[in-house]
């Protein structure tokens, strides 16, 4: 082959300019590589072009379909008898002074307190609310300020059918970086959306992810008169682990006076409420609201002879 400096119109400087070029390639980085493939890939992600000719020549099999919402969806029976939570009148009148924070509850007797945060959902929670009143069960739910603003039927409805509702914040900001006017400011537009979709003051609250300094639930419960509510029982299925592993968790766990946590924001969590409610049933417990737990609050010695009993 001739020499390329050689031909007739290249010079010299082409022709190093040629060399350099070729250096530079056999020096290229696996990075350098990595990035120009990239590049070159991602020339393919333009939008598509619009098909040419007249839109009514589209076959009606491609055109998008618009169905209206459900608005009598129920939840379905489960087959067979559920167990029943047993009828009971119970105070839930609690000593203000018998803590500032509770994530259990010592009582005599099988007694839990089911709670549910971050609704109100426009669907997850009235699915929810079904199941509990199949079985007479009354939750407690620590709702958002703002998803009560959203949803306020949804709260009427939890209200209505004696479920207890507790302040979760308005915005679910984590408190503990939060100075003490952003955190009542958190408390107060929660407890003024609730008082204005259903009438009723709350009497407890969960900090978002379970964040508040000592020094701030001392500040809450002086101030707002409510105690901060955590939990003993986790099952985490805010990270979806299956209806299943969501159920098995929340039975394992359960002792007496726990207070367990679940989250009705999750479509997966409703989905095991059905199994999880009837095997904590069919064990012997019993579910009250986190006020009546609080409210039988006893101490040890009790708590030992009753069971001894």
């Amino acid at each position: 082959m001739a020499d390329p400096s050689q031909q007739p119109g290249i010079t010299d400087s082409a022709s190093q300019d040629g060399r350099d070029s070729t250096l530079n390639l056999q020096r290229m980085t696996r990075r350098g590589f990595i990035a120009l493939s990239a590049s070159v890939t991602s020339c393919s992600m333009v939008a598509p072009k619009k098909p040419q000719g007249n839109a009514a020549n589209v076959p009606p099999s491609s055109a998008p379909v618009r169905t209206a919402a459900n608005q009598d969806y129920r939840t379905p029976a489960v087959k067979g008898p559920v167990p029943r939570n047993p009828d009971l009148s119970l105070s839930s009148e609690f000593s203000k002074g018998a803590g500032v924070s509770y994530s259990r509850v010592l009582v005599s007797g099988n007694f839990v307190a089911m709670t549910f945060d971050d609704g109100p959902h426009p669907q997850n929670t009235p699915r929810l609310l079904d199941m509990l009143r199949a079985r007479n069960i009354k939750a407690t739910f620590y709702v958002i300020g703002r998803s009560v603003d959203l949803y306020p039927q949804v709260l009427r409805r939890a209200v209505a059918e004696g479920h207890e509702i507790g302040n979760h914040t308005h915005t679910h900001r984590l408190l503990s970086k939060l100075g003490d006017s952003e955190v009542r400011n958190e408390l107060s537009r929660c407890a003024a959306a609730v008082e204005k979709a259903a009438g009723v003051r709350m009497r407890t609250m969960r900090p978002p992810y379970g964040g508040l300094l000592q020094r701030q639930r001392e500040l809450v419960m002086n101030e707002f008169g409510y105690p901060t509510i955590l939990w003993s029982v986790d099952p985490l299925d805010w990270k979806r682990p299956g209806p299943s592993v969501v159920a098995s968790r929340i039975q394992s766990g359960a002792t007496p006076g726990a207070i367990i946590l679940a989250h009705d924001l999750h479509s997966q969590t409703v989905d095991a409420m059905p199994a999880t409610l009837d095997g904590l049933l069919r064990k012997g417990y019993k579910f009250v609201t986190v006020s009546q737990l609080l409210a039988m609050k006893t101490d040890p010695a009790t708590a030992q002879a009753q069971a001894e009993s």
